[in-house]
């Protein structure tokens, strides 16, 4: 059972640039499609980006195209999320998340395991 856990979250203001960190227990990317999810206060979760095991792209939610980047380094079984001009609406508790499904899985149910999660607030 791998296990992830994200680091990186805290207070940033409104145009900040902060990145993400989710570190696996194991090596992940060959055996997992590797996602980060948000959910906002008040708000069901919702997909941002993955890095797709079969090919190994990335896709993003449509909303963060050009905004948000995610990344791998397979050295340190560790995936990230690059944030840039950030806004109040990204608040959220952000997640990485695993799943062992081939394509581009983007619905929280196709993931089987996890992290704890990261605040993100942004400061207008």
């Amino acid at each position: 059972q791998v296990q992830l856990v994200e680091s990186g979250g805290g207070l940033v203001q409104a145009g900040g640039s902060p990145r993400l960190s989710c570190a696996a227990s194991e090596r992940t990317f060959s055996r997992y499609t590797m996602a980060w999810f948000r959910q906002a206060p008040g708000k069901e979760r919702e997909f941002v980006a993955a890095i797709s095991r079969s090919v190994g792209s990335m896709y993003y939610a449509d909303s963060e195209k050009g905004r948000f980047t995610i990344s791998a380094d397979n050295a340190k079984n560790t995936v990230y999320l690059q944030m840039n001009s950030l806004k109040p609406e990204d608040t959220a508790v952000y997640y990485c998340a695993a799943s062992p499904r081939f394509g581009y899985p983007q619905y929280g149910r196709e993931y089987d395991y996890w992290g704890q999660g990261t605040q993100v607030t942004v400061s207008s």
